[in-house]
């Protein structure tokens, strides 16, 4: 499946054997009962090095799966709250949202306005800061409050995890 005229060779053991014609590099792989495989076809020449293919599959597919099982998702929680929130709903949710934060995740805060709430939209804006300044402590403003549609948002991330810019 390479198909140019000449290739660099490096060993089985990692040491360079020059630069071949490909079907010598292919006969001198064959020979050795192991694949001609290519590493970096953008180089000039590209070069493919001599090796057991099947393995280096395996190999590959392990050290995957060891990065996928070292891995921490995050997950992104959402708390809505509505600009009239009572004191004792308040702290429910923000007990809620802390639980969240201890556990590493993510949370969204949503104030949702219906109909014509939307005018008093500085309602929204203290509730924010309300949960901001008490969620100050435990966690970061990953994303200051943005309005999206008849929506509030705020995005808080642990103290832990670092602000993506």
């Amino acid at each position: 499946m390479i198909r140019v005229k000449e290739v660099s060779v490096v060993g089985d053991n990692g040491d360079q054997l020059g630069v071949l014609l490909t079907q010598d590099a292919i006969n001198m792989a064959q020979d050795r009962n192991l694949d001609l495989v290519e590493v970096a076809p953008n180089s000039s020449p590209p070069v493919c090095r001599v090796m057991d293919y099947s393995k280096f599959k395996y190999q590959q597919s392990k050290r995957a799966q060891e990065a996928r099982k070292k891995q921490k998702i995050i997950h992104v929680k959402e708390v809505k709250f509505r600009p009239n929130t009572d004191q004792h709903d308040y702290d429910f949710k923000l007990k809620n949202a802390l639980r969240f934060l201890e556990a590493g995740d993510k949370v969204k805060i949503l104030v949702f306005f219906r109909g014509r709430e939307i005018v008093h939209r500085e309602n929204g804006q203290k509730l924010l800061a309300r949960v901001k300044e008490t969620l100050g402590d435990m966690a970061v403003v990953e994303q200051e409050a943005r309005q999206e549609g008849k929506t509030l948002c705020m995005i808080f991330a642990p103290k832990g995890l670092k602000k993506k810019a």
